[in-house]
């Protein structure tokens, strides 16, 4: 209904919303259109026993991991009425996430050539905090990232993350060696988030 209501207006002198949907995931590995399904490691049985969903969505990237501990970020809103320019809009949301670690003396950066948000990039050591996968239909906005806080690790080893092999995955817990309180996080990325985009406010959603 909020993509609807977006699509919807067609006069630009009228400012549609913004919506930040939270999410935390049951159990779940998505493969993004240009993803190659060999990165997924366990065949139907094996996901089966380990009650874990699969699926094909339409955003961009490859496979990822999403389940209980991790924040998930959707930002929802008409970049018309910022700029049209997905790469710039992908750069300011990594940016929002490595302001946020900051907060936590968590040092980290991005890549080149790969998205999302690292630690330790160019050193043997380089392991992925967030991933990242958008899409915009008309310039509105949709999917967005997923930030590994108190996320078990383990689920990640049933698959290529993002198809990058020879990279490891770690989260806000295993570097920081303590169970991270998730509300605050989730304000500081939204804080972040209003002030890189210079907006007043966006409507935050919990869904379930």
């Amino acid at each position: 209904q909020m993509k609807k209501e977006k699509r919807n207006s067609t006069n630009k002198e009228i400012v549609t919303p913004n919506y930040f949907l939270f999410v935390e995931h049951p159990h779940v590995y998505t493969l993004g259109k240009s993803g190659d399904l060999s990165n997924l490691l366990l065949n139907e049985d094996q996901l089966k026993n380990k009650s874990v969903a699969f699926y094909k969505i339409n955003r961009g990237g490859d496979i990822t991991y999403h389940g209980p501990g991790q924040i998930v970020g959707y930002p929802i809103l008409d970049l018309e009425n910022f700029f049209t320019d997905i790469h710039k809009y992908l750069r300011l949301l990594e940016e929002a996430i490595i302001l946020t670690l900051a907060d936590y003396n968590i040092k980290s950066e991005r890549s080149e050539g790969e998205t999302g948000v690292w630690l330790d990039v160019g050193t043997p050591f380089a392991r992925k905090i967030c991933a990242m996968g958008i899409r915009a239909s008309r310039w509105v906005t949709m999917h967005g990232f997923a930030l590994n806080v108190n996320t078990d690790l383990g689920y990640f080893d049933h698959i290529i993350p993002c198809g990058i092999k020879g990279k490891a995955v770690t989260s806000m817990h295993a570097e920081l060696g303590e169970k991270i309180e998730e509300e605050e996080v989730k304000k500081k990325i939204l804080k972040y988030f209003k002030d890189l985009f210079n907006v007043e406010d966006f409507i935050r959603k919990e869904v379930e």
